[in-house]
């Protein structure tokens, strides 16, 4: 058994344990006031992110929460690894080594269906000032379930792309004034790589890997991994089968897309563009001349994609009041106006171009009404389901075999709903 098997085979059992944990959910309630006793409460959170500035960030707010509730003796932000995260996060739980609350992306449907979250509506709503009317229902709905918000969105951040200036002038080429399509973006990049022998356009963390990513160039075709309710795959429909012979076009025909093995750091200069969150542009060091636009218009038009990240309160902890009147601090309306610096916020208030600006030294506040502000509230999220690592492993396994010349694009897709379809229905 090779070592991704025996990962997804991991994050299985453990998903499997956190249901026998659980058990069923009982009738919401808010978390009483606290009572314990001064310096007893250590609150853990796990989070995926190792960026020295947001991790200060967070551990100032928890200090400022600390001087006021003498109950909380530490607050510790523990970084996993983001490729780890899940099996990582979902073995502690099944182990019993369980953290207060979690940061959660793809996992959040899972731990909803298996009951490991406490309901957060009642609290937040019942929290003097907290604002509950303020969140953009689009942004809630991946976390809410039965009426509850599970997970708060403290992440909603927009894919854009990002372009290289200075490449794109080297090969003679420049956006359209009136926005790009995936069309002139293949065309710009095969430019680019034939005049300068850079790359053209990359996905940033696909590395023909994770393939939902891909989510952000399909979606341009109206294509989706499954229907609605999740219960039926349609990679085989005529909309993904015309994205992917985009793609397999571009790396095998063109030369404007990188092929398996070959890195192209768009932010080390590497690229001519890249598609990434809004929230990477805290990347771009200034070595080169860079614009920010929205993703790039497909066949079936305009369309934006987020990538989403909530936290949650695990229902096994020891301190659920004291946790979840923490979270309820973190993210009230001053500080998630901190944390929008590097996290677009769900709440409404804070989604103009003027006051996303005023904490972000990137990018201006009309590059973030156009990438962000406009872009949320139609948004679609990348692909998520129950059983994310083995859907994810298997349908990569099955895409492998699109990344050569000679592949057949439908049928390579027909394999995976092959691949994936008992997971979708299971």
């Amino acid at each position: 058994m090779n070592t991704a098997k025996k990962l997804v085979g991991a994050a299985a059992l453990a998903t499997a344990a956190i249901v026998a944990i659980t058990g069923c959910s009982a009738t919401p309630t808010a978390p009483a006031p606290t009572t314990a006793a001064p310096n007893s409460v250590a609150l853990r959170m796990t989070v995926w992110t190792s960026n020295e500035a947001q991790l200060a960030l967070f551990a100032s707010i928890a200090d400022s929460y600390k001087a006021t509730h003498p109950e909380i003796k530490s607050i510790t932000f523990d970084s996993l690894p983001f490729a780890d995260y899940n099996t990582t996060l979902t073995t502690q739980i099944a182990g019993g080594n369980a953290p207060d609350l979690a940061w959660m992306g793809d996992l959040s449907k899972d731990l909803i269906a298996s009951d490991a979250l406490l309901p957060l509506t009642p609290v937040l709503k019942d929290t003097k000032g907290w604002g509950y009317d303020d969140l953009l229902p689009s942004a809630t709905a991946e976390f809410t379930k039965g009426g509850q918000l599970y997970a708060y969105p403290f992440s909603n951040s927009p894919y854009a792309l990002y372009v290289n200036k200075d490449l794109l002038a080297a090969a003679g080429q420049s956006l359209p004034a009136s926005g790009a399509t995936w069309d002139d973006v293949s065309k710009m990049g095969a430019a680019v790589n034939a005049a300068t022998g850079k790359a053209g356009f990359v996905i940033r963390d696909f590395d023909y890997s994770a393939w939902n990513t891909l989510a952000t160039v399909w979606s341009g075709w109206g294509a989706s991994a499954w229907n609605a309710d999740g219960t039926k795959c349609t990679f085989d429909d005529d909309k993904m089968v015309g994205a992917f012979t985009f793609l397999h076009d571009a790396v095998y025909k063109d030369s404007a897309m990188p092929g398996p093995g070959t890195k192209a750091d768009f932010f080390a200069g590497d690229s001519a563009f890249t598609v990434a969150q809004v929230s990477r542009a805290s990347l771009l060091t200034g070595n080169f001349g860079y614009e920010v636009v929205p993703l790039p218009a497909g066949p079936a038009g305009s369309y934006s994609v987020i990538g989403q990240a909530g936290m949650g309160v695990l229902r096994t902890s020891a301190h659920p009041q004291e946790a979840s009147s923490f979270l309820a601090y973190l993210t009230d309306p001053e500080n998630s106006a901190k944390l929008s610096q590097f996290f677009p916020s769900a709440r409404k208030s804070l989604l103009t171009g003027e006051k996303l600006a005023a904490n972000n030294t990137k990018l201006t506040a009309e590059q973030l009404q156009t990438v962000v502000v406009d872009q949320i509230p139609d948004a679609v999220t990348l692909p998520n389901h129950t059983s994310p690592a083995e859907i994810a492993q298997k349908g990569k396994t099955a895409l492998d075999a699109m990344w050569k010349p000679d592949a057949d694009v439908k049928k390579v897709l027909g394999s995976v709903c092959s691949a994936i379809s008992p997971l979708l229905v299971k």
